[in-house]
């Protein structure tokens, strides 16, 4: 979906500001990274699926017939596969071995860049497009994009080789694709459906409980197309089916593979985590404790790192009052609800060692949707207090990943407790688990010590502490700077289009 109609420049310059920030960190290892890691390994350097040479990398494990697997959703580790390669065989033509320490971090450095923090920029230019689309003015849009993508702990999760910014630009592409479905011509809505299906169908290979918003989209791209009849539904309906079932097809030929079987999830022989077990995976049903912790607790809770996802129902709302958005407005915030709902009944609610409430990461591209019609409608003192939010939430994000994003899960109060006191003290880079290790040391990391296995690209060229994040200040300066010129460009010609057409 070109932003045709729409000023390109925001969608480039934004894109290359927020990849460059999501690339300026790297967070190194983790259980759940290195599961997903070690799938990419064992198929590049032993032709399977199997992970027994690394199960020692990591906990996040199933295991079956004797043979160690990943138990996360295969998603991720397919989309880094080819690049990963690339990557491997780059780093051998200037001498540097694909199985060295240097080699495996620049490996997983592209991984992450290829299946987290490309997808995380789609699903942000996904909430720009939209926004524009609906009539909000370019700064309203600008807000929005970036109110998710690093005014939020998206910002962490793009920068953690995981499955939830894939899923997240996965169900944003196939949720603006619906909506674009809207007055789209015969020719184009057949793309638009296959865009559908196919990205819906990925979400699920990517994460598993995206499965139900998926459900939510594709009801409502049958249902925008519903009104002209028949032969438009067929046109639709055929290429979402065959796009899914694409996708769906990748998923059941691995569990096939690796399992036996292809209903067989990984989860299914999870090694440890006994409570995945009962109810479905580890989910039964919501508890209310649950969501207070998840939205307001000092350890997990969204809304104090990212207070502008408090006002985004509102937003919403105000979207649901036109006519032409009531249906996309009620569909984003039937899936914020649903993840929200299934991260209150997760057994493992807290999501291990992270910033944020992560099985809610792919819901916030879809709250951030409802900022475009607050900043359009709110004025003077709202303003303030939507810019105030902004603010509060980039500063927060931005010392969780110079920091670590993956703070040690004993830490009660992860922001007060260690992160602002390390990046006070200029203690960046903290997590020292690469994806070689079992397990990070914990001491190292509560003593605020920088371990040289997680950095970011400041430190690269020889710069220390606050310092190191120096060059990310002049991206954000000059990018922020050509952005208000062209929003204000959009603008001026938007008023002058409204006078032409007046006379």
């Amino acid at each position: 979906m070109s932003p045709s109609g729409f000023d390109r420049r925001l969608f480039w310059i934004l894109g290359v500001a927020l990849f460059i920030s999501y690339a300026y960190f790297y967070q190194a290892g983790g259980w759940n990274q290195n599961s997903r890691f070690a799938l990419v390994r064992g198929i590049l350097e032993h032709h399977s699926l199997q992970i027994d040479a690394y199960h020692e990398e990591t906990g996040d494990r199933a295991i079956w017939n004797g043979h160690y697997y990943s138990d996360k959703a295969p998603g991720a580790s397919l989309v880094a596969l080819i690049p990963v390669d690339v990557a491997r065989a780059a780093g051998s033509v200037i001498g540097v071995s694909p199985e060295s320490e240097s080699g495996l971090t620049w490996s997983s450095y592209v991984a992450t860049l290829t299946a987290s923090a490309l997808f995380t920029v789609m699903a942000a230019l996904a909430v720009l497009w939209l926004s524009l689309r609906w009539g909000f003015s370019s700064r309203a849009a600008l807000f929005a994009a970036t109110a998710y993508a690093v005014a939020s702990p998206a910002w962490c999760y793009a920068t953690l080789f995981m499955g939830h910014g894939l899923s997240a630009g996965c169900l944003m592409l196939a949720f603006a694709a619906a909506v674009a479905l809207d007055d789209a011509s015969d020719q184009h809505a057949r793309r638009l459906a296959w865009t559908v299906g196919l990205a819906c169908g990925w979400a699920v290979v990517s994460d598993f409980p995206s499965a139900v918003p998926v459900v939510l989209i594709v009801g409502l791209a049958l249902l925008t197309v519903r009104m002209r009849g028949t032969r438009a539904l067929s046109h639709v309906a055929v290429p979402i089916v065959a796009g899914g079932a694409i996708s769906a097809l990748v998923l059941l030929g691995y569990n096939m593979a690796a399992f036996g079987s292809p209903f067989h999830l990984g989860y299914a022989s999870e090694e440890g985590f006994e409570q995945l077990h009962t109810g479905l995976f580890g989910i039964s049903r919501p508890e209310w404790w649950r969501v207070r912790e998840i939205l307001v607790g000092s350890y997990r809770g969204l809304w104090p790192m990212s207070p502008l996802m408090a006002l985004a129902p509102i937003g919403l709302a105000v979207l649901a009052r036109t006519a032409r958005q009531i249906r996309p407005a009620l569909v984003a915030a039937a899936i914020a609800t649903f993840y929200l709902a299934l991260n209150a009944s997760y057994f493992y609610w807290e999501g291990g060692w992270i910033v944020g409430p992560r099985q809610l990461a792919p819901a916030l591209p879809f709250l951030a949707l409802g900022l475009a019609p607050l900043w359009d409608k709110w004025r003077s003192a709202g303003r303030v207090l939507l810019a105030a939010c902004w603010t509060w939430g980039a500063a927060l994000t931005l010392v969780a990943v110079s920091t670590t994003a993956q703070p040690p899960a004993s830490v009660e109060r992860p922001l007060t407790d260690l992160l602002l006191p390390a990046f006070r003290e200029g203690a960046l880079g903290l997590n020292n688990q690469r994806f070689t290790d079992f397990r990070a040391d914990e001491t190292a990391i509560r003593r605020h010590t920088p371990s040289g296995a997680s950095w970011n690209l400041g430190m690269k060229v020889g710069l220390t502490g606050l310092a190191s994040l120096v060059p990310l200040g002049f991206v954000w300066l000059g990018c922020g700077w050509w952005l208000s010129v062209v929003a204000a460009e959009s603008k001026e010609s938007s008023s002058t289009t409204r006078r032409g057409s007046s006379r």
